[in-house]
């Protein structure tokens, strides 16, 4: 584990500070072929509301891992991407996306679903 660095006691700690919650994982899925413009991502993850996916992506901007682009055209267009850090720890969600998927029916089993 090592030592404590800064607020986090552990790596994990840090990470699951950044993608904790419901949405940040799945909306940097949604991220992960490219830009995508806040329409685009509010309709493909259903259940969120406009308020939700607007504070998520503050979040994950201020954290550095997503990148908001704001085009200066008429109608004004935003679109939003995976930086660098956001692509890395992409790659480190796909490992627990495949548990997931490996484990789904027996999730959904106990929870009753």
């Amino acid at each position: 584990m090592g030592a404590k660095r800064g607020p986090f006691s552990c790596g994990l700690d840090a990470a699951v500070a950044v993608v904790g919650g419901k949405w940040k994982p799945l909306i940097l899925w949604e991220l992960h072929d490219g830009a995508r413009r806040f329409g685009e991502l509010r309709r493909s993850l259903r259940g969120i509301s406009e308020k939700m996916l607007i504070q998520q992506l503050r979040e994950l901007e201020a954290d550095g891992i997503v990148h908001r682009e704001v085009y200066r055209e008429v109608p004004p267009r935003v679109e939003y991407s995976l930086t660098e850090a956001g692509s890395s720890l992409n790659k480190a969600l796909l490992p627990l996306g495949d548990w997931g998927e490996e484990h789904m029916d027996h999730i959904t089993a106990v929870r009753g679903a």
